[in-house]
């Protein structure tokens, strides 16, 4: 096996792990400067030439030609009779330089140099994959799903790195095939063991809809309008609160777009999670009326130093501020870091709410059932007893007493 070969011997596994060629090559050196040093025990008196651009290598034994009888050191001498065999008109004190061939090494010697390579590059790759995705922790990258396991997702890169996915990290309702391409952003870069780097994706992060937004809003790339702060339920809900540093840059319009058409494609890509656009302000009572968005406050009474606040809204407004599943509430108290309570603002206690406004804990075709009866409103709904309900709508008595309980609820909280 010449030099050409065994360099060539690597090409493929080179290709496979994305190791460019000079690296190659230096790792190349330092293996038979190891060979070098076992067969000789050092490598002084020895060059190394690798053509980066021919892919070989060639070794040159360099020594200083001595008077015969005089040769001390065999590895760096030689004594002029030998010398004038490689040239004739060699001197004393010259230098002589000769070719060591591969095959001199022995087989055994050129297949542990091969399988040090290999452990060398291997070592190398994991080395650069580590250095490339720790510079991009927080930047959005693009894989394809390679393999789909119970607890995690195995994508590849464009190069054929491994990146992992955990089930945690995915909105509730992304579903992948194998070969869908992914969008996510690299949320860490851990070691599995002590020389294995696990690059970790996520789209659940804060991050991932912070660099959605940077690539979607250009304002927000050139830094005329910054995200203050992030709270999400991911696939459900979120609420981010920016800021312009130019006054006549309107810093929701900018990120929702022209008819929604910058925020669209965001949502779209988060599995059709609603996007709350908050204008940040340091005045927290306006804050938190933003933050309730879309309920309207009544009033507000705030305690800084507890970091609580009680919220009044009209009775018809109340659903809207807590949200599905109080989930509105919650992103709220978290965007603005005041536990927010909530309360009604009624001026008598003849008010009523209409059932439109229980549709997060009854279901549609029940209050349909209550409509077509003519009753619309909480209070009309308890102002029949069940069996008159249950007879006309045709619902279980079950079901009508847990219909009563539900709106019954509504005003004793009041109370």
């Amino acid at each position: 096996m010449n030099s050409a070969e065994l360099v060539n011997s690597f090409a493929e596994f080179k290709e496979f792990k994305n190791i460019d060629r000079p690296t190659l090559m230096r790792v190349l050196e330092e293996v038979f400067r190891t060979l070098l040093r076992k067969k000789y025990e050092n490598d002084d008196n020895f060059d190394i030439i690798v053509n980066t651009e021919k892919g070989d290598l060639e070794i040159w034994h360099r020594r200083t030609i001595v008077p015969d009888g005089e040769v001390e050191d065999p590895v760096a001498e030689i004594a002029l009779a030998e010398a004038k065999t490689i040239e004739p008109d060699m001197e004393v004190g010259e230098e002589t330089f000769e070719e060591i061939t591969i095959e001199s090494f022995g087989r055994r010697a050129i297949l542990a140099a091969r399988q040090t390579l290999v452990s060398r590059v291997l070592e190398l790759e994991k080395d650069e994959l580590y250095k490339k995705y720790a510079k991009r922790v927080g930047d959005i990258v693009t894989g394809e799903v390679y393999q789909i396991w119970k607890k995690e997702l195995l994508l590849l890169d464009d190069e054929g790195n491994e990146l992992v996915m955990p089930k945690r990290e995915q909105i509730p309702a992304d579903f992948f095939r194998k070969g869908d391409t992914v969008r996510a952003v690299v949320k860490a870069v851990e070691m599995k063991n002590p020389t294995t780097p696990q690059v970790i994706l996520s789209r659940t992060d804060n991050a991932f809809l912070a660099k959605l937004l940077e690539l979607e809003v250009p304002e927000i790339f050139d830094g005329l309008i910054t995200i203050r702060k992030i709270v999400r339920q991911p696939g459900e809900r979120a609420k981010v609160a920016v800021e312009s540093y130019d006054d006549r840059i309107d810093p929701v319009g900018a990120c929702v777009g022209m008819k929604g058409s910058r925020i669209h494609g965001i949502v779209r890509e988060l599995r059709n999670e609603n996007i709350d656009i908050i204008n940040f302000t340091t005045n927290q009572q306006l804050l938190i009326t933003r933050a309730l968005s879309p309920a309207r406050i009544t009033s507000m009474e705030l305690d800084m130093e507890a970091r609580k606040a009680k919220v009044y809204l009209a009775p018809d407004q109340v659903s809207l501020a807590i949200g599905k599943g109080g989930l509105n509430i919650k992103l709220a108290s978290r965007l603005t870091d005041f536990s927010i309570d909530v309360f009604r603002d009624a001026p008598d206690e003849d008010y009523d709410v209409n059932l439109d406004e229980f549709a997060d804990e009854i279901d549609g075709w029940m209050i349909d059932a209550l409509k077509e009866i003519g009753c619309d409103t909480a209070r009309s709904v308890l102002a029949l007893t069940v069996e008159e309900l249950a007879r006309r709508t045709d619902l279980e008595e079950e079901t009508v007493t847990e219909i009563h309980r539900i709106l019954r609820a509504e005003f004793d909280d009041e109370a």
